[in-house]
């Protein structure tokens, strides 16, 4: 009896040891993923989870392209999921292993950039617009003019977020452009009006909610969700929805089509779909998520912050970035390079 307890004991250390080994690499944007959140998947499941940052969309398409990444997931925004399917970079999901799909919105289910959510689910969305330091400034925040052509006050002080996508869209949007357009009108007008305003510029840099928390940053172009974890550890933040247009996106997390630890991808997945877990993700990043019956778990700030209740007359200033076409995104990505040399 002695030895059948002492194998049974064994085989049950052998068995948790194999659970506790399991691993899964995330590959996200900084400071975007909930460690609290990421602690209970691991005291739940025992699996390990390694997160690499990013700082923009073009930076995780070129380094998962490139192959050999290691990853395992990743979190593309909205316009660019499109770019990653049809590259054969994401694996199509096998909806019967996430037991949790049921909870996506419906709303964020049947979109235009993954229809039927077939290879991706919802992480994060929000906006982007400007923030800006009232003690510094106190003229309006709502319009692109403020890293466009910054007022005195702010020369020196911006930094603007290196995504390509979303600046480009601000700038056409002021010059009464729509996405994706090829009007070479208006596309030198953004060239000329980028690298005009890049001199007044500070900076060019993703890790933006600290910065601008302390004060070494006056203004940004940044997202909804920086802003307002900036503006808790500093009330002189604010945020600003650009008349002129603004984009709005959505994050989907997927599975890369060389990740290695498949199994532990789809349970991270379907652990973040339940809706306690997804507002934790909300919780720490303050953008709002894809699940429905989350809201009860979300923190009461979020339900009239600023930086998620846009005011009325601006809502229809945001819109959803498309997937451009490659002549377009070929003219961008030109503009851009120059700018950024």
């Amino acid at each position: 009896m002695k030895t059948l307890a002492l194998a049974s004991a064994a085989l049950l250390i052998s068995s948790f040891a194999a659970h506790a080994e399991g691993e899964l690499n995330l590959y996200n944007w900084g400071n975007y993923t909930s460690p609290e959140m990421i602690e209970k998947f691991t005291a739940e499941t025992g699996i390990k989870v390694t997160i690499t940052d990013y700082d923009s969309n073009t930076t995780a398409l070129a380094k998962v392209e490139a192959g050999g990444s290691g990853f395992d997931l990743v979190v593309p925004s909205a316009n660019y999921v499109p770019i990653f399917v049809q590259k054969g970079l994401l694996a199509e999901l096998d909806h019967s292993r996430l037991s949790n799909i049921g909870n996506i919105d419906p709303k964020w289910v049947d979109v235009p950039w993954d229809k039927g959510r077939m290879h991706t689910i919802p992480w994060l969305w929000g906006s982007t617009g400007i923030a800006v330091n009232k003690s510094v400034y106190s003229g309006d925040v709502n319009t692109s003019e403020i890293f466009l052509d910054p007022p005195a006050e702010l020369v020196g002080k911006i930094n603007v977020v290196p995504e390509m996508s979303d600046v480009m869209a601000l700038a056409i949007f002021n010059a009464g452009g729509e996405a994706c357009t090829e009007d070479l009108t208006i596309l030198k007008k953004v060239r000329d009006r980028l690298k005009a305003a890049k001199p007044s510029w500070l900076s060019m840099d993703y890790g933006t909610t600290d910065k601008l928390s302390s004060g070494d940053y006056a203004a940004s172009v940044n997202w909804n969700g920086s802003t307002m974890r900036a503006r808790i550890n500093n009330p002189d933040i604010v945020y600003g929805y650009p008349r002129e247009g603004y984009p709005l996106f959505m994050d989907s997390v997927g599975i890369l089509s060389d990740a290695k630890n498949v199994d532990e991808a789809y349970k991270f997945l379907d652990f973040i779909m339940i809706p306690e877990n997804a507002a934790m993700l909300s919780s720490f990043a303050r953008y709002a998520n894809g699940i429905s019956g989350s809201e009860p778990f979300m923190p009461e700030d979020m339900k009239t912050a600023p930086e998620i209740v846009v005011p009325a007359e601006l809502v229809s200033a945001g819109r959803f970035l498309p997937t451009c076409p490659q002549p377009a995104t070929e003219l961008y990505t030109a503009i851009w390079t120059d700018l950024v040399k």
